[in-house]
This record gives structure tokens, sequence and C-alpha cells, in this order.
């Protein structure tokens, strides 16, 4: 354990700060070399304890198991049982005093006194002027006995009836003790217990018997020479018994001998792992050890592999042996799972009441089967049943039967065999399932169930009736030509119905006896008339702003300016722009208002807003120019003159590229001719964008490349003015 988890279980167990102080300081003396004796301060309440190793603190080590196999290892691993002995007790009438014992000595009543002796090394006790009362080896009502004795030469009457003046003799603090753990241990060792301590907590303090080779099943306790008691760890792991566990004193030896015979259990079995067995146990003996079978456990027979001196061996141990059979060293049992199958079943699935699995008793019938399961439902396909069945090498196999007669009498019933299916079908479960639709103007379009007997009024009410916008008397029924074919030319293989139902879903005369057939398709129609409402809305500077509906689908810009009383004086036509689904749609309003015929008089559409604004004085000036800025529009200043208001061009304008975007828009580029740029005309309202001129490329060609390339170019022309020369001649 590491010193931080030292002290967790120190406070854990009643030490104080001043305890695990001390117990750094011996650790830290420990750890540097120095030995130092190791004893128990008797000046500790009989709350606390220690165990301590008698031999100095070397690095021990010991390999941790999280889960042993072997049956009781954990007992001695686990953190949360630890055999501490209580000591908070009444004292034991039969505790053996011994040196470093604390006696407390009580006199009360007509004289009171209390008087807390330390028994000496030899073995007595020192009261005020008496002599030494020797207690070693006593019991706490002899040593009574004797110290009340002595004290009545200080107290006249002590403990005498009427004197009026009584003593009792209790334990104080205890002492400890030193018992030597021997054999196969996991730490062997002397260890420095309290002198309540038991061999359980001897155990505990050492790690208990060795897991791979210590015995569980005799561990002896010698005293002086002499075995005392014999512990066996399954009495209290499998039956709480505790009558070996005794009390230690000091100078006890505790002797773990080698395991004898070890046996292992593993499969179906509540406890599997490696158990020890006594000379006279049986393997049923054992088994109980491990809680006995699981539910799944097979016991008709058991496997055993054994050793022999050479090489290993399979037996295989019938169930009614179990309770004679004795194991061997190193057997290792395996207790099998029952199969995964039912000696006596039958399976019946389908068109019955209560499917499932049913007992096969002995010449159980196909019929019989059925009255188990309830009976058959009234959907039941009687033509044909089938049973599944597995022939005697398992090779799946059909039987089909009709299951009509065998219900009449008209054929003989079938005996069932083991892992029979029989499978019965509904009528529903051989067809394709049968489905109606209803498309056009009703609330819930889609497709249903179909019904016998259903009407199309039936339909229209699953579809949650009419929409607004239908009309009734315009319906088809479209459907699948299967084998009457009357009346139909070639080619067409849908047969359409028409007729008329009114708004209370009631047929004509004629057409009440119309019933729908599977897959049918019924279309409800809309009224040509039926429109849902379109409007467009107009803001500015008009009489009567806002939203209008569409009245006709001739509708135009023009018929909505006039709805809205007009234009006001203040209207600046040249900057009306239109919005159409979230688009700028530019438009020549003067045009438009002189010539309603124009093509610009656009029709208006579900959501269009058209805007006229007030005159704008303002001109702005973005891109490619020293200040960038915004003016006022003067009549009188030229394109040039605007440019000049924002510091003229930089050196990245792009001037043949320059253009303007009108109030309502519309763009006008820089046209140009023989390097002469004619600049769009100034108007009110405009933006001018200077572009930039875009980034060059960089000559990617080295020097040696570019003069080799004007080498060949003057090769290619000295070449040319030669054949020219020539040519002339």
């Amino acid at each position: 354990m590491s010193e931080t988890q030292i002290e967790q279980m120190a406070r854990s167990r009643g030490f104080t700060l001043a305890d695990i102080d001390k117990m750094r300081q011996r650790i830290s003396r420990l750890t540097d070399g120095t030995p130092k004796s190791t004893t128990i301060s008797t000046g500790h309440s009989p709350a606390e304890t220690n165990v301590i190793r008698e031999q100095p603190a070397l690095p021990v080590s010991v390999p941790v198991l999280v889960e042993s196999p072997v049956f009781g290892a954990s007992l001695f691993t686990n953190s949360s049982l630890t055999f501490e002995p209580n000591l908070r007790i009444p004292t034991p009438r039969n505790y053996q005093i011994g040196p470093e014992d604390e006696l407390v000595v009580d006199v009360y009543g007509n004289a009171q006194q209390t008087y807390r002796p330390k028994v000496s090394p030899e073995g007595s006790i020192r009261i005020e002027n008496l002599s030494p009362i020797y207690v070693n080896g006593l019991t706490i009502d002899q040593a009574e006995q004797r110290i009340v004795g002595r004290l009545r030469a200080l107290y006249q009457g002590l403990n005498s009836t009427g004197s009026g003046i009584g003593a009792q003799v209790t334990l104080g603090s205890i002492r400890s003790i030193k018992v030597t753990m021997l054999g196969q241990v996991v730490r062997p060792g002397t260890y420095t217990l309290s002198s309540l301590a038991t061999v359980f907590n001897a155990l505990y303090a050492c790690g208990g018997p060795s897991p791979d080779r210590g015995s569980f099943r005799a561990i002896r306790v010698y005293r002086g020479n002499r075995l005392v008691r014999t512990l066996d760890v399954y009495d209290f792991l499998l039956r709480a018994d505790q009558k070996d566990n005794i009390r230690l004193l000091d100078q006890d030896i505790v002797f773990i001998d080698h395991a004898s015979t070890r046996i292992e259990l593993s499969g179906e079995v509540k406890q599997p792992g490696i158990y020890e067995t006594g000379p006279d146990e049986t393997l049923r003996t054992i088994l109980n050890f491990a809680g006995g079978y699981t539910d799944r456990a097979y016991t008709a027979s058991i496997g055993v592999r054994r050793n022999t001196p050479t090489e290993q061996q399979l037996l295989t141990i019938a169930g009614s042996e179990i309770g004679s059979f004795l194991p061997k060293p190193g057997d290792h049992y395996t207790i099998g799972s029952i199969l995964n199958r039912v000696e006596n079943k039958v399976t019946i699935t389908g068109a019955v009441f209560r499917p499932g699995e049913f007992s096969l008793e002995k010449n159980t019938t196909i019929l019989q089967l059925i009255k188990n399961a309830e009976g058959l439902r009234e959907d039941a396909f009687l033509n044909l049943a089938t049973i599944r069945r597995l022939r005697p090498n398992l090779d799946p196999e059909v039987i089909s039967i009709d299951l009509g007669k065998l219900l009449r009498g008209e054929r003989p019933d079938m005996v069932l065999h083991r892992e029979d299916v029989v499978q019965i079908n509904s009528i529903s479960e051989l067809r394709q399932e049968r489905t109606v639709s209803i498309k056009g103007a009703v609330n819930k379009g889609g497709t249903f169930t179909f019904a016998d007997s259903m009407t199309v009024a039936n339909l229209i009410v699953l579809a949650g009736g009419f929409s607004e916008s239908a009309i009734p008397s315009r319906m088809e029924i479209a459907r699948r030509v299967k084998n009457d074919t009357t009346g139909l030319p070639n080619g067409q293989n849908i047969r359409i119905i028409a007729f008329e139902i009114d708004q209370n879903l009631r047929l004509s005369p004629a057409d009440a006896k119309l019933i729908l057939m599977p897959f049918d398709q019924v279309f409800v129609r809309t009224s040509p008339r039926y429109e849902v409402q379109k409007g467009a809305t107009i803001n500015g500077e008009v009489l009567y702003p806002g939203p209008y509906a569409i009245r006709t689908s001739a509708d135009r810009i023009t018929d909505l300016i006039e709805r809205a009383g007009g234009l006001k004086p203040e209207a600046y036509l040249s900057a009306a722009r239109l919005t159409r689904k979230g688009e700028i749609i530019s438009i020549n309003m003067r045009t438009i208002l002189e010539n309603p015929a124009d093509l610009g008089n656009l029709l208006l559409d579900d959501g269009d807003s058209l805007t006229i604004p007030r005159r704008v004085e303002l001109v702005r000036i973005r891109g490619e120019v020293l200040n960038p800025a915004t003016v006022e529009y003067d009549p009188a200043k030229s394109f040039r003159g605007y440019i000049a208001e924002a510091g003229n061009f930089t050196k990245k304008a792009l001037r043949r590229k320059i253009y303007v975007m009108d109030a309502n828009g519309k763009i006008r580029p820089t046209k140009s001719f023989l390097g002469i740029h004619q600049f769009p005309k100034p108007e009110r309202g405009m933006e001018i964008i200077v572009p930039a001129e875009p980034e060059r490329e960089q000559n990617k060609t080295s020097p040696a490349e570019r003069v080799a390339t004007l080498s060949v170019i003057a090769s290619a022309a000295a070449v040319v003015l030669s054949a020219l020369r020539i040519f002339m001649n």
C-alpha cells in the first residue's frame, strides 16, 4: 500500500491526526534503512489497534489478483472485510492478563478511588503501598478476586455485605502480542497484533493462504510446541461457523501447509472455481461447495479431465455415481448445459385464435392441435394448409393438406411429429392488399384500405370531405380492366367512369348504385373560377399606398398605379422599382405611363411590390477614385466633373469599364471607340462605379528564355527577308 492508502485506512479506523503524524515518522525511519523496534503504544484507547510486521520494511512483490479462481482466496484480499477485533465490547471474563495490559480498579461506595496499574514484564501490578500483586496468566475474574483480597488491607470490609464499599476490576488498554505466520502464506513473518486478535485477524494481516499452493482446509495453530486447534476456512465460508477461530496468545504460531487435493469446477455451476477437497469428500460434496447446479445444467453425466503419469485422461461420470465418486488431485470437471431444444414441441401459426407452441402428447393430431389453439379464425383459408417437418436426417419437408376436407371428415386426421410446424394462412395473406385512392380537391387525399360495398361517398368522408375549390359535378373513377373489356377501344386498359355528386355527398339515382372496386382511383376536379386571392403592394409617392388585390390575371403595373389614386407631384419615375420574389426588376416607369401598351408594363404577380420614391438629389461615386464620395446632383456638371468631385481616378482605375447604376437599378456602361471613352450621361440618384484593373500575371519566363525567344524571332525574320530578296530579284 502507498502512504496515501495507509493514511486513508487509518482515518477510516479512527486514528487521530497525531497518530497519523507518528506513523509518517516511523515510515520515514524505516525507509531510510535504520532498523527500529516495532511495538504498539499501550496508551491507545480500546478503540485503536495496529497490525505491524516485526521484520524491517522491505519491498515485496506480491501479485494482485483481481478475482482469484481459488475458492476462499478473495476472503483475504477484500478491502471491505478486515476481521479487526471489536475493542468496544465489555471485557471478556476469560481474558488472560499479561504484561503491558492496563487494569482499571474502581473503588466505589463510602470510599471512592480509581487505580490504573499496568502489568509489568514480571507479571505483577502495584497499588499504592501494597506489595506487588501477581496477575500474569489470570483471567479477569481471578485477578479481581486476588486484587480485592489485597485491597482489604486498605479498605475494611471491601465487597462485603453491608460494608457500603465495593470494588471492581476491568481491562483498560490492552497489550500487543506477537504471532508468527509460517508455511504457504502470502506474506510469512512475525506480526504484532492486538491481544484480542483471532486466527482470522492474523490470516488477514498476512494476506491469507497462498492461492496457488496454500491449504484453506488445514490451518494449524501451535502454542508452546503443541497443536491447539486446526481451522477450516470452508466452515466459515459455507456455514459461517467460527468455532475454530480461537483467540491467539503471545508467541503463537499459525502454520499453513501445502494444499493436498485441488480440483476445478467449470461450466453450469453457480460458483465455478478451484476447490480443495478432503480425503473422504465426494464429488457431490464439492458440487455443494460450488452452490450446486445452475438451472440449465446437464445433470445426466459430468465430464472430467484427469491427469495420469504420462498424459491426460477423459472420464464420464454418470449422475447416479456423483455421490460416491472421489476426486483426485488435478481433476477438471466440466458441467455442460442442456440442449437448446424441446423434446415434445409442436407449433401452430397463422389464422388460429391462439397461435404458438404446444406440447406433443402421444398421438396428437392436427385437429387436436387446432382445438388447443382455440380453433380456427373466420378468415382461415381452408383449401390448403402446410406442415413443415424435419426428416430423420433433419432435412426439411413440406406436407400439404386440405384443411376443409379434414374438418368435414372427408379424409383421415394426421398424427403430428416432434418439431412439426403447422401453418394455416388467412385469406388476406394470400392476396394483394386491396386499396382505393382519391386525389384532387379533397381535404386529405391519399390511399385507403378497400372494404366491400364501399361507395364514393364513403371514400370522400375518409378523405375529410371536399375542399373549398371542389366542383363535384365533374368527378371520375379510373378502374383497372381485368377481364371485362366491353366498349373499350384497343389499347385502352383503364375504364373511366364519370359521375356527379352534390355537396351533401348524395349521388344521383343512377350513380347511387355505383360501388367502388379494389384499386379504383377517384379524381375530384377544381372549379375553373376558383382561385386563391393574390395581391400586390405599392409604396412611395402615390396617393393611396398599400396592398391591393389582383382582380384579374390581366392586371398590369399601370392598373395598380391607377387604383392607388395616381402619382404625387414629388414622384421620381426614373427611380421606380418593382420587386418580385426578392429580385429587383428595373422598369422604365415614364415610358410605361406614356404608353401602357409598352412591353415594360408587366403583368402583376402575387407578392409583387412597386416602389416609387421621391426625387433624389444625390450622386454616389465608388470604386477606384481617390476619395469615394456622395455629392449633390448638378444638371450643369459633366461626368468628368463628378469624377473630379471624388479626387479623380487612381492608377488602378479601369476607365473603359466604368458603368453607372441608375436609381431604378438599370446599368449603363461606358462606350469606347478607338481609345475614346464616351461616359454615360449623368442623372439624378445614379451611382458611378469605377472598377480596378485586374492584376497581371507575373512573367514566368526567365531572362535566358526571353533571350532565346528573341533569337528565334530574329532568325525567322532574317529567313523571311532573304526569301523576299530572292523573289524580288
